[in-house]
C-alpha cells in the first residue's frame, strides 16, 4: 500500500480564519517565546474581534499581509510580510511559525514564497527578516532559501540581552 502524502496548500489568510489563526499565534508562543514580540498571556487575554479585526486586516491589500500553510484542513504555519517604513523597496518577513512536526517538509520555503511573490506584486524587490542570534536552526534554514545575513545586530525589542541578526535576500 502507498502512503498517503498530504497536500500543503498555501494562501493569504481570509477573514473566517480568525479563530484559528488566533490557536496557532498561542501555540507559536508557548513554542517559541523568545522568537516574538508578545507572550502567551498577553496573546490569550486579547478579544477575539481584535484578532478577527487583524486577520481581515492582512487578508487584502498590499501593505501586510499574512499568508498561512494548510494540510488536510488544519493551518500548521503561518509567514506574514509588511511593507518597511524605511525603505520602499523592502519587504519584512514577520511572525514565521511551522509546527515541529511540519518543520523540515518544505512548508517554510512554501510560505516565505508566498510573501515573496505578494512582495513582487507590490513592487517590493528585497525580503528581510529578524532571527535571534543563538536561533542556529532558522539560520540554516533561512541560508538555504536564499538569505544571508546583512552585518545588522541590533537589541531583541523586549528582551534587550537577547540580539537579532537580520537577513535578506531579494524576493
Amino acid at each position: 500500500m502507498t502512503p498517503v502524502v498530504p497536500t500543503t496548500v498555501v494562501r493569504r489568510v481570509q477573514p473566517q480564519d480568525a479563530a484559528r489563526m488566533r490557536a496557532l499565534r498561542i501555540e507559536m508562543l508557548a513554542d517559541a517565546p523568545l522568537a516574538f514580540l508578545e507572550t502567551v498571556a498577553e496573546a490569550a487575554a486579547r478579544p477575539h474581534a481584535e484578532y478577527a479585526a487583524r486577520i481581515a486586516q492582512v487578508s487584502r491589500g498590499g501593505f501586510t499581509a499574512q499568508f498561512v500553510a494548510e494540510v488536510d484542513g488544519c493551518l500548521v504555519g503561518h509567514a506574514g510580510g509588511v511593507a518597511s517604513p524605511e525603505h520602499p523597496d523592502t519587504t519584512i518577513i514577520f511572525a514565521v511559525y511551522i509546527q515541529p512536526a511540519h518543520r523540515g517538509t518544505g512548508v517554510l520555503k512554501a510560505l516565505v514564497d508566498a510573501v515573496a511573490h505578494w512582495s513582487r506584486a507590490a513592487g517590493r524587490a528585497t525580503l528581510l527578516l529578524e532571527v535571534v542570534v543563538g536561533n542556529d536552526r532558522a539560520v540554516r534554514a533561512y541560508r538555504k532559501l536564499g538569505f544571508a545575513e546583512n552585518g545588522v545586530h541590533q537589541p531583541h525589542p523586549r528582551i534587550p540581552t537577547l540580539l537579532e541578526l537580520q537577513m535578506t535576500r531579494p524576493a
